[in-house]
């Protein structure tokens, strides 16, 4: 059993997550069984009540764990399917420790960050060693130097001691900073987080640098020098030009996949980069044309509050090997000024998940121009809810027709909770039915998704809903619920109840969003 530790320095943001994934997918082209796991120092048990402005979008996983988004980039990435587990916070350490020690577990001694709340770090890490896998990287959240960081950094280096020095490899990634005043990228930056590191005992193995500019042979001995790191072992990682996908090639080429291999002596096969080549050959030079989505949101501003959804989009352009330009719109907008101004021009609209009741009115305007002009559409989550809001309201005649969730008194609550149903997260069964798209996009009846809603399709208008028009083209066979909604008289208009955007691949784009791009671009291309 081999483990990789990923840790970063001097800025956050610098792309761990990325690079860890990246990795991992190096990993696999070699054959090589490889899990990935995050460690976070924040204190929140869970990212799932942290707001998307501060923390980007909660990725969910099959078992129903909110978790960071960088473990959408390892699923993304990788063939891994993760569980809760591979998602640790300093947040559920402390919480499981301090319910141990009201339960007695500790016997009366004193409980100290050493060694109880290193040992419960440690035990995440055993736990995820269990299953027949090659090799464990875990990423570590943070920079070095921080506070809540530091119980962290010294599990791994007590782990490292108990496992063999032989068995571990810690990757550090640091910034290169570019001085356009001097010319120059800097150094030292790298080398004080390095510092930071070895002051509690960590040497890092590797460094991989993010920088805006190559680096020369002469910085690449600097910094081997001052770092205590082999020079072959200082990796560039440039910004990539077209997509993150490209990054698996661009390391590969710097040699990281072998240096790995051979630090951690695996015995693996040669690594085969085509699929990845593949991949990007269709980003860089697709060859069915441009789309335009227009992605109707309420938390545009901040690139990550939809990051699947965007690498969905991304994903199901390679899929119809075309380019997907995006078209970010806050439907504050659209209610201030109407859609047609922003939506003229776009070959799909879609309008993702949310909770409150802001922007809801533009996302309805939305919809609303989407069906009358017969444009594609996808909504997803509340986007599905809003499909069937505005249908109820601008199709069957239920001018009032609203959710409980944005009208607690609404008289036609045609999306509702149910009485005896919580939260719905995680992976859930959909039984597709005969004549619908969707069971045309997915080729099969039987489908597991994953989903994050309280507020579900309220089956007492149901009836009334399809004989305008509106096809329920999925339910969950279990409960009834509603899956799928479809509008029958346009060429490809769809609500989703549950999150395609997390079981997307660039290698497997998701079939929801592959007819999506399909149906937009058929558009585009009129």
């Amino acid at each position: 059993m081999k483990y990789i530790f990923i840790t970063g320095g001097v800025v956050s943001s610098l792309g761990k997550g990325l690079t860890s994934g990246a990795l991992g997918a190096l990993l696999e082209t070699r054959n090589l069984k490889v899990r990935i796991q995050k460690f976070d120092p924040y204190l929140n048990v869970d990212p799932g009540m942290m707001s998307p402005f501060q923390h980007g979008e909660v990725y969910v996983l099959d078992d129903g764990a909110e978790t960071d988004l960088d473990l959408g980039h390892y699923e993304r990435f990788t063939h891994c399917k993760l569980s809760k587990f591979n998602s640790v916070s300093s947040g559920q350490i402390y919480e499981h420790l301090l319910q141990k020690e009201r339960r007695g577990e500790f016997g009366g001694t004193t409980v100290q960050v050493i060694p109880h709340v290193t040992n419960e770090i440690k035990s995440k890490l055993y736990a995820a060693s269990k299953d027949d896998i090659d090799v464990l990287i875990t990423e570590i959240g943070g920079t070095a130097g921080d506070i809540e960081g530091l119980p962290f950094l010294e599990a791994l280096r007590q782990f490292a001691l108990e496992v063999g020095r032989e068995n571990v490899l810690f990757v550090h990634i640091a910034l290169l900073p570019y001085l356009k005043a001097a010319g120059e990228l800097k150094s030292k930056p790298a080398q004080h987080s390095v510092i930071k590191l070895r002051e509690i005992g960590i040497q890092p193995d590797i460094l991989i640098c993010r920088t805006e500019k190559p680096i020369n042979d002469e910085m690449r001995q600097k910094l081997s020098l001052f770092c205590n790191v082999e020079r072959k072992a200082v990796i560039e990682e440039m910004d990539v030009e077209h997509s993150i996908y490209e990054l698996p090639l661009r390391l590969s080429e710097e040699g990281l996949d072998q240096l790995v291999v051979d630090k951690l002596h695996i015995n693996a096969s040669a690594s085969d980069m085509k699929p990845w080549e593949d991949i990007t050959r269709k980003i860089i030079s697709p060859s069915s044309g441009e789309v335009k989505i227009a992605v109707v949101g309420k938390y545009i501003d901040l690139q990550d509050a939809y990051k699947s959804i965007y690498e969905s989009l991304a994903h199901a352009g390679i899929g119809n090997d075309c380019s997907v330009k995006v078209i970010r719109l806050d439907s504050e907008d659209i209610e201030k000024e109407g859609a047609a101004k922003y939506l003229s021009e776009a070959d799909g609209i879609l309008i993702p998940g949310g909770f409150g009741d802001r922007g809801i009115k533009g996302k309805i305007l939305a919809a609303q121009y989407a069906r009358e002009n017969k444009i594609p559409y996808l909504g997803i989550c509340l986007g599905m809810q809003i499909t069937v809001i505005e249908y109820a309201r601008n199709v069957l005649g239920l001018s009032d027709a609203n959710s409980t969730e944005f009208d607690e008194e609404t008289k036609n609550p045609v999306v509702s909770i149910p009485s005896d149903e919580g939260m719905r997260r995680g992976s859930y069964e959909c039984e597709l039915l005969d004549g619908s798209l969707a069971k045309q996009a997915y080729g099969q009846t039987i489908i597991h998704e994953r989903h994050r809603n309280r507020y579900e399709f309220n089956n007492d208008y149901r009836e009334r809903l399809e004989s305008a028009g509106l096809r329920v083209a999925s339910i969950n066979p279990k409960r009834n619920f509603v899956e799928i909604v479809e509008v029958k008289n346009h060429p490809w208009m769809v609500g989703v109840q549950f999150h395609p955007e997390f079981q997307s691949k660039p290698s497997k784009p998701h079939p929801i969003f592959c007819a999506f791009v399909g149906e937009a671009l058929k558009k585009a291309s009129k």
